[in-house]
């Protein structure tokens, strides 16, 4: 027998197909079925057991804020691992799962590296998946954090202080730092105290917190709404009794009476709550709970009794099963004290709820009977027929009486009395019979068993069709009679006549004849409506017969509708046009627009034309003046050609005028003229609009409202000074022209009054000077300058003295004869034009007058003018007389050489200018003016100093203890300056280290004082004049030695060593490259006595004052840095020292490599336009250089 087998079951403990309903009525108890290991005896009890629904029944009510459970988040997923990104390693100790009891505490540690962290990371602890608890902290939760400087690790801690039940769950500590991320899970148990659960007051334990002293705890609900506590006077219920006796349908109802909001929590209480099992007095071991077995297998139900003499009743649905002789269904049996009743051949009605009595106890189970499927032994077969025959689909299943459904393209097959399918079984086979098939029973039939299916197609057509005669397609014009004949064997088949898929019904006009074999269609006059898709069909076969019948008329082009005078169509520029045409015909004539030789297509964006039904248009999306002219439409079909013309007038503004011209221009006004447009717009000219505007504003003024009808214009009001603009407006019936281009800029300007105060300057034999002042209004337009004319009294005849305006108030008429009399008048010009002429009022003399020479010496020269040797002398001296006196220099009585010392001379001054003054230019200068027989003269003296000579000896007069006596002669040169004083210097013979002991000495002796005991000085003086110290100073040829008084040192004489030599290279120059823009240097070293003087040359040229080289000298080495040289700095270098004793000199060669020539680059390939922007760079680094 086969043994029962296990219900499946989901993961999570219930049914499979059965979900958890949040809002609906808590589930059924679950029913599991456990099954004996196969090694066991089959006859052995199967164990059923029934488990309560706990924490899968979901709370009902509004979510509370508890602290067990996250908003939204199902029970089910408590127990889920949660989802949590790729982690990086940043946590080096996680919080670890930990268990303790109602009211006791709990810490959690987490600590984090911080040696490479710049600052301190971020932590956050989750209870589920989402809730923050840092928000939850008080009186039951507490979050610290701490850092160890020395270990640089960062410590957070969450304390739990007496934990309730509803603390356990699922943690998570989060630790973040800018991209890295770190995440652990943690779980917590909360164990019940040891006095039980019936002393915990269920409503106190699983209502809402109010809010009072419980303010810091995780439920945060009581917060929200403070209520006054009122007392309670209803009786204490015991809660827990009613659940624990209620059906698990009405948790959620008892929940709601009695305010329990946390009704998930309750429940998982009540399955910790131990069983009290009842131990039976009548069974020592009951039915199990369920039983499962196949169908046409047996069951045995065994029970044991605790007394074997107690009457046994079995029932079945509650009817008692009694043993029948003749039935071998149910067997009872009887083994020591265990009952069996034995199910044969199980069946569907097997399946129900059997018990069993025993005295005044019972205990029942379930039997599930499992049925097997009905397989498809022998499928249906495929058929093909055609209409009116009978189709017979056979099939046969693996079990007689079973039940099979039969489908037809996945529909149930109707098989009721007035359906044409019917259905039969014989044994194990199963038929579908169709007496009088059509084609409507085409499809897929299929037959369906518990344990198979089964399909084929059926295929059925119409019978074949002899055909004589086919339709022929025909052409037909407008209004001809029609006839459509065929010829079809066998000649008796009935048909039918359609036009495009419509019925052809027989009428007044259409005549339908069929005679033996023939069939016809006829039809008197011919329409439009008659033109399509023409069959004919034969009944019960599987051919049609078809033609096509076209009807064709000649086109029309029907104007008359447009009611358009002359067929001419006018529209203003701009607007849309649509011309519709009425056109007929048929075929539907093929349309042509033409405008000249030009045809106008469909696809035409701006213009197009278009075509439907029975009337052609002509579109133009916005008109132009081009658009007018005379349209052709030409119409072509089958039957004919026909074509029309129609006129269309675009009238539109007129064209701007040219711009306008401004020919003549006032203090505040102008006038201005205009040509008329080129192009009216089809309408004639009605007058013009004429605006104007500043030049450097963009806000043009309308100055007439009025149209104006001439082409002459005079603006007025306008300002002075300001530049304008004109522009004109066309006007004409259609509306206003685009403007013209504005005029030139015109400035309204005013001539400025005449010039004040003329009177004349100076009269020479054949000049006249004159001199005026300003006008006093000058204007907008400025002034440009004077223009000065005269005449000779007695005549009018004007002559202009200077040829270009004058922007001086003074000017001297030439070319004037000796003793004649002029008349001299002053004009001021600007833009405007000249302005009233100002007139000497009394004519003038053209002669000379006479005035004596004056020399006005300025008061810096009547003393003695004083200059240093290379600085420049610049006197000006002025004097007076008249006509143009003349100067004369003379120094020391000669005449002062023009190539040594500058002079020029002028009307009023005479300047002496002397570039770079030497000793030789000291002296006494005389000026001399002549005028005729008249002289004036004066002396400038010019001192040109420079640096005294040494003093000419310097000699030791006496020594005595530290005292050393000098006496010296005054400078044989005194640089043209007297001797303000003198500077003596000390040194020490060993150190020859020179220190001042006075300065600014005036006498020519002195007595050094303080000197050293054993030490051995020599001295030297500097003369000093208003330029400064001498260039070099005379020294003692003896020393002075201090001795102890009483000594007497004897000192020998000696020659000094005479050290002077020529200059000697002891380095030469060396031959270098170098790299075009980067520096370069050349070095060698020079020994000579005295000091010599170095010079540089390129190619023999010397370097002097040229930015691009540096020299240096120290210590005799000589260096010449070229600064980024270019291969323009290549050559010869030499290097020359010089001395009184000689000179020396050393040479090198440089080449410069990197640079380019143009011919170069030209062979190089280089770009014309590359090789002009290397050129310029290099031009412009040479000029800066």
């Amino acid at each position: 027998m086969p043994e029962p087998t296990k219900k499946d079951e989901t993961p999570n403990g219930q049914p499979e197909g059965v979900a958890p309903v949040s809002n609906g009525p808590p589930p059924l108890p679950e029913i599991s079925l456990e099954v004996s290991p196969p090694q066991e005896d089959a006859n052995s009890p199967k164990k059923l057991s029934i488990e309560l629904p706990n924490d899968s029944v979901p709370a009902m009510g509004r979510k509370d804020s508890v602290w067990s459970l996250g908003e939204g988040q199902p029970p089910e997923e408590l127990e889920k691992p949660i989802d949590t990104p790729p982690l990086s390693t940043l946590l080096i100790e996680k919080p670890q799962s930990a268990t303790v009891s109602v009211g006791g505490d709990v810490t959690f540690i987490a600590k984090v590296e911080g040696k490479d962290l710049l600052r301190k990371p971020t932590v956050k602890w989750f209870k589920g998946k989402w809730m923050d608890l840092a928000s939850k902290t008080g009186k039951h939760l507490q979050l610290k954090e701490t850092f160890d400087r020395l270990s640089k690790v960062h410590t957070f801690e969450m304390h739990i202080i007496k934990a309730k039940e509803n603390y356990a769950g699922n943690y998570r500590c989060e630790v973040n730092y800018k991209d890295k991320f770190d995440s652990c899970s943690f779980d917590l148990e909360v164990q019940e105290s040891e006095q039980g659960s019936q002393s915990i007051d269920i409503r106190s334990a699983f209502k809402r917190s109010e809010g009072q002293e419980d303010a810091g705890e995780l439920d945060f609900s009581g917060l929200l709404k403070h209520r006054e506590i009122k007392p309670d006077d209803t009786p204490e219920i015991d809660v827990w009794e009613i659940l624990k006796n209620a059906r698990p349908d009405e948790y959620e109802k008892i929940a709601f009476m009695y305010g329990i909001t946390d009704l998930r929590g309750l429940l998982r209480r009540m399955k910790k709550i131990p069983k009290e099992e009842k131990k039976s007095e009548a069974f020592a071991k009951k039915l199990e709970p369920a039983y499962q077995v196949d169908k046409g297998s047996k069951i045995r139900l065994v029970v044991d009794l605790a007394d074997p003499t107690v009457d046994l009743k079995w029932y079945k649905n509650g009817q008692e099963i009694r043993p029948t002789p003749n039935q071998r269904k149910y067997i009872f049996e009887h083994k020591g004290t265990q009952r069996i009743m034995v199910i044969n051949n199980c069946t569907l009605n097997d399946d129900a709820a059997y018990s069993v009595a025993a005295g005044d106890e019972k205990c029942s189970t379930e039997l599930f009977v499992k049925e097997l499927p009905v397989k498809v032994v022998k499928g249906i077969e495929p058929v093909k027929t055609t209409v009116n025959e009978r189709i017979e689909l056979e099939c046969e299943v693996s079990e007689e009486g079973a039940q099979v459904k039969w489908m037809k393209n996945g529909v149930e097959v109707p098989t009721g009395v007035r359906s044409r399918y019917r259905v039969k079984c014989e044994g194990t086979k199963h038929y579908l019979v169709i007496d009088d098939a059509s084609r409507e029973d085409t499809g897929t039939y299929s037959i369906m068993a518990t344990g198979g299916t089964s399909e084929a197609h059926i295929q059925v057509d119409l019978k074949p069709l002899k055909v004589y005669q086919d339709l022929q397609n025909m052409t037909v014009m407008l209004g001809q009679p029609i006839k459509l004949q065929c010829e079809i064997y066998p000649g008796n088949v009935p048909g039918r006549w359609y036009r495009n898929g419509q019925l052809i019904q027989p009428n007044d006009r259409i005549n339908i004849i069929h005679r033996n074999r023939v069939h016809r269609l006829e039809i008197e006059a011919s329409s439009l409506h008659d033109a399509g898709d023409y069959t004919f069909v034969p009944e019960g076969y599987s051919q049609s017969l078809s033609a096509k019948l076209h009807i064709i008329d000649p086109p029309k082009v029907h104007l008359d509708s447009l009611n358009f005078p002359d067929n001419t169509m006018t529209i203003v520029a701009g607007n849309k046009l649509r011309l519709e045409i009425p056109i007929s015909g048929e075929p539907a004539p093929r349309v042509v627009w033409m405008k000249g030789e030009r045809v106008i297509l469909e696809s035409g964006h701006r213009v197009r034309a278009e075509t439907y039904g029975d009337q052609t248009s002509l579109t133009i999306d916005v008109t132009e003046r081009e658009d007018s002219g005379n349209y052709k439409i030409v119409l072509q079909n089958e039957a004919g050609e026909a074509s029309a013309s129609v006129k269309i007038k675009v009238v539109d503004i007129p064209d701007p005028p040219d711009a306008p011209l401004v020919p003549e221009v006032g203090g505040d006004w102008c006038s201005m003229t205009w040509e008329v447009p080129k192009y009216d717009g089809g309408s004639p000219i009605l007058g013009y609009y004429i605006e104007r505007k500043k030049k450097q504003s963009s806000r043009w003024m309308r100055l007439n409202f009025d149209l104006i009808k001439e082409t002459s214009f005079e603006p007025k009001k306008m300002i002075e000074g300001v530049p304008y603009e004109v522009r004109i407006f066309a006007v004409n019936a259609i509306g206003v022209s685009k403007p013209s281009e504005p005029s030139k800029a015109f400035t309204p300007l005013a001539v400025t009054s005449e010039p004040t105060m003329l009177v004349v300057d100076d009269v020479t034999d054949t000049t006249v000077t004159v001199k005026w002042r300003p006008p006093e209004t000058i204007g907008a337009a400025g002034l440009d300058g004077y223009l000065v004319e005269y005449c000779i009294e007695g005549t009018d005849d004007w002559i202009v003295s200077n040829n270009e305006l004058t922007e001086k108030t003074k000017h001297t008429i030439t070319g004037l004869t000796p003793g004649t009399k002029i008349l001299v008048r002053v004009k001021a010009i600007n833009a405007a034009g000249a302005s009233a002429p100002r007139t000497i009022q009394h004519s003038v003399l053209v002669k000379e007058v006479i005035e004596p020479p004056k020399i006005r010496v300025p008061r810096h020269l009547k003393q003695t003018y004083t200059r240093r040797v290379g600085e420049a002398v610049n006197l000006v001296v002025p004097f007076m007389g008249k006509p143009r006196p003349k100067v004369t220099w003379l120094k020391e009585g000669k005449v002062v050489d023009s190539s040594d010392v500058s002079i020029r001379n002028t009307d009023c001054d005479s300047i002496i200018f002397i570039r770079k003054a030497e000793r030789s230019h000291s002296g006494k200068y005389e000026m001399t003016v002549h005028v005729d027989n008249h002289v004036d003269t004066a002396i400038i003296d010019i001192q040109i100093v420079d640096l005294p000579g040494p003093p000419q000896s310097v000699t030791i007069e006496d020594v005595w203890g530290g005292n050393v006596a000098l006496v010296w002669t005054p400078p044989k040169d005194n640089g043209n300056a007297p001797i303000i004083g003198y500077t003596i210097q000390k040194a020490d013979k060993k150190t020859m280290e020179w220190y001042t002991c006075i300065e600014h000495y005036h006498r020519t002796c002195i007595t050094i004082t303080e000197l050293v005991v054993g030490n051995e000085y020599f001295f030297r003086i500097f003369a000093e004049n208003m330029c400064g110290l001498s260039e070099k100073a005379t020294q003692t040829k003896k020393s002075a030695l201090i001795v102890k008084e009483g000594l007497q040192v004897k000192t020998h004489e000696f020659e000094d060593h005479d050290f002077k030599e020529a200059p000697m290279f002891t380095q030469p120059l060396i031959n270098t490259f170098a790299i075009a823009g980067y520096n370069a240097t050349l070095n060698c070293s020079v020994r000579a006595n005295p000091r010599p003087k170095v010079m540089w040359m390129k190619n023999k040229i010397a370097i002097i004052d040229d930015p691009r080289y540096r020299m240096f000298s120290n210590q005799g080495v000589c260096t010449l840095e070229i600064r980024k040289p270019s291969p323009y700095d290549g050559g010869m270098y030499t290097c020359k020292a010089i001395n009184d004793l000689g000179e020396a000199q050393v040479d090198c060669k440089l080449e410069v490599k990197g640079g380019f020539t143009f011919y170069e680059l030209m062979q190089r390939g280089v770009p014309l336009h590359l090789i002009d922007q290397y050129m310029s760079e290099t031009k412009t680094v040479e000029q800066e250089k």
